[in-house]
């Protein structure tokens, strides 16, 4: 189960963060912008190697003793972040893929109606 879930803008700014237990909020969100080196890492190495950018997760990018960090980017460089307890070792790495591929059919659901129809510039006011 994740414990921390952030959307990442693609100027790493957030979006949106939910953590449970909220009261590890801050410590969650210090977890996930150090592991937005390794992302940038990733993605600097794929366009130099000329890597098919097709595969959209990221894999482990931060383990710590008690949590794990997952990341997985969008074609529009969009960043998913989402911290795992360490001590759930029932969670598989497919298991992992279908949770961030479920994220990003919600947050397309949401994004998409805010989208013009002209073009990919946010609704003024938003």
């Amino acid at each position: 189960m994740a414990v921390c879930i952030e959307v990442i803008a693609k100027e790493n700014y957030p979006f949106y963060i939910r953590s449970t237990p909220t009261e590890n909020e801050l410590k969650f969100h210090c977890m996930v912008h150090t592991s937005l080196d390794v992302v940038d890492e990733k993605i600097s190495a794929m366009a130099k190697a000329l890597v098919d950018q097709r595969e959209l997760y990221q894999d482990l990018l931060y383990p710590t003793e008690d949590y794990k960090v997952y990341g997985y980017l969008t074609n529009s460089k969009v960043k998913f972040v989402m911290v795992v307890d360490s001590s759930n070792t029932a969670l598989r790495d497919n298991e992992i893929r279908s949770m961030f591929r479920k994220l990003h059919n919600s947050y397309m659901d949401v994004v998409q109606p805010l989208l013009q129809p002209g073009g990919l510039h946010p609704v003024q006011g938003l």
